[in-house]
């Protein structure tokens, strides 16, 4: 069960960092009170992960989804660019993650 809040905290990492870029420094409403929401979600989500899984092995894992998640949301939007290198990069950070759930 631990693995399964871990990403979906992680998930809810992507969410909140994409509404933090967007809420324009917190001056935006909408998007601030999904940052708060997305962001005591995924901690939430993480702490509970962390009651069973190691503190370097859940937070590694947490924040390659949250920025897996978030640069490729970025790209699909438009809002970043696309290029092979970056994709590499993403496609690095999935094995790393992917590696880390084998190994613990």
């Amino acid at each position: 069960m631990s693995w399964i809040v871990l990403v979906i905290s992680g998930l809810f990492e992507a969410v909140w960092a994409t509404a933090l870029g967007r809420s324009e420094g917190l001056h935006r409403l909408t998007p601030t009170i999904v940052f708060v929401v997305g962001l005591i979600v995924s901690m939430g989500g993480l702490a509970y992960a962390m009651r069973d899984l190691p503190t370097g092995t859940a937070y590694a894992i947490w924040v390659g989804i949250g920025a897996t998640v978030t640069v490729a949301y970025g790209m699909l939007t438009g809002a970043e660019s696309a290029n092979v290198l970056k994709i590499l990069c993403i496609v690095v950070i999935v094995a790393g993650v992917i590696g880390l759930k084998l190994v613990s």
